[in-house]
């Protein structure tokens, strides 16, 4: 279980579009971060490279959703599928 310094909602975050990532300002003075390739996975944790501080982030899990469906077909199909080659 972890312990959070505070909870942020991601629109306090500053975001860096050449680097896809998300910045918010942490006491020690170094700066909070998380990516979007993060968002997108679920990660819902900003950690601070200097201190052993960390936020929750508030966000909008749909929003970050990468879009891809995979579709998986069912065993009994993939088994037949092969015995038929």
């Amino acid at each position: 279980m972890s312990v959070f310094h505070d909870e942020v909602e991601i629109e306090d975050f500053e975001y860096d579009e050449e680097t896809e990532t998300y910045y918010f300002p942490c006491p020690c003075g170094d700066r909070f971060v998380i990516t979007k390739e993060d968002l997108e996975n679920g990660e819902e944790v900003a950690t601070c490279p200097s201190c052993s501080l960390i936020v929750k982030v508030i966000y909008d899990k749909e929003q970050f959703m990468c879009g891809e469906v995979i579709a998986a077909l069912p065993a009994s199909e993939t088994k037949l599928e092969v015995a038929q080659r």
